[in-house]
């Protein structure tokens, strides 16, 4: 260690904190995740890449960098598992950032006592998603914990990509007046696991969008470039989550219009049953897009065409007024502010 590190203070006293211990609710993405992400993480390890705060990192080269941990209870759910869930949310993490995922990598924690026949159906399930989204797995690592340390299967993995060339992505570039679009219905994938995890039966089946994405964003920079501002994919925490994080990190307004929500019929109605807002609720197969207004329509028209983005809308746009709040005029007629995720409104989602 030279002699510059060596001076540095590493005393690192215990910030005030307003939660003694780690709840569920510090991984549901919403508010909690971000007091514990900006008192701990960003704070400690601060560094021009990190702060950013994007779904992955831009490294010299025109490359992006991500990784994710996958947890989800249950592991099998209504049109996916756990398997196709990490390679199609990591893929997507570097599609975000407008780059073209090429290797990932892939580690296992698995319990004692599961049973070699599920392991071999998610390992299946993993070698389809990665011939779907043409990436690689090209390393990774397993573990075994003893039986009750773990929950069947932990799946972590971590991709590299080369950014597109016509590729802006950076919150920096939004201003007030871009027009914000969403690529498909929303809620989908949290409804699905709710209805396993529950024993819920609905009058027909609710499938979760876990899907790549890789393929349309490519498609949409090809076409529209730098006229695309920002991509996020709304997973834990919601749209609402999402839109809340662009507010703050922008410095700028959000309105949103509720009848433009694109939404299943039935994930609506199981919503309403529940007593759950789809704006909150996770998702796994969609996007959000910022993007110039003097382009809206034609992308819009574009995504639509698209087999991913056969539902997309136009929801709302930015705006200078109410820097850092995200504003909903309701289908009726009022508005009402929509908050970030205060809690944990569906453990182990993802």
């Amino acid at each position: 260690m030279n002699n510059d590190k060596k001076s540095l203070n590493w005393e690192c006293p215990l910030p005030e904190l307003d939660f003694d211990v780690i709840t569920l609710g510090h991984g549901s993405g919403g508010l909690l995740t971000n007091k514990l992400l900006d008192s701990g993480v960003f704070d400690l390890l601060s560094n021009e890449y990190l702060d950013r705060r994007h779904d992955g990192a831009f490294l010299p080269g025109g490359l992006a960098f991500t990784t994710d941990s996958f947890v989800v209870s249950p592991i099998f759910f209504p049109g996916g598992n756990i398997g196709e869930l990490a390679i199609n949310g990591t893929v997507n993490d570097l599609a975000m950032c407008g780059a073209i995922p090429k290797y990932l990598s892939l580690s296992f924690i698995l319990e004692e006592g599961l049973p070699v026949a599920q392991f071999w159906e998610v390992l299946v399930s993993i070698r389809k998603a990665c011939a779907m989204a043409d990436v690689m797995v090209v390393t990774g690592d397993t573990k075994v914990v003893e039986r009750g340390k773990g929950d069947q299967i932990f799946v972590n993995t971590t991709g590299i990509g080369q950014v597109h060339s016509k590729a802006q992505i950076d919150p920096g570039r939004v201003a007030a007046g871009d027009k914000l679009l969403v690529s498909g219905n929303l809620a989908a994938h949290g409804i699905a696991i709710l209805s396993v995890r529950e024993g819920l039966a609905f009058e027909s089946d609710i499938l979760s969008d876990t899907r790549p994405l890789n393929g349309v964003v490519e498609r949409v920079l090809d076409r529209f470039g730098e006229g695309i501002k920002l991509f996020r994919d709304p997973t834990r925490g919601g749209v609402a989550t999402a839109l809340n994080e662009i507010a703050r990190d922008t410095r700028l307004g959000v309105e949103i219009r509720q009848r433009d929500l694109p939404l299943d019929d039935q994930v609506n109605s199981a919503c309403e049953i529940l007593g759950l807002d789809p704006l909150y609720v996770a998702n796994e197969g969609i996007f959000l897009a910022w993007v110039d207004a003097a382009i809206a329509d034609e992308c819009l028209a574009f995504l639509r065409e698209t087999e991913e983005g056969s539902q997309a809308a136009c929801i709302g746009e930015m705006v200078a007024a109410h820097p850092g709040k995200v504003i909903m005029q309701s289908s009726i007629g009022g508005r009402r502010v929509v908050n970030m995720l205060p809690g944990e409104q569906l453990p182990r989602i993802c």
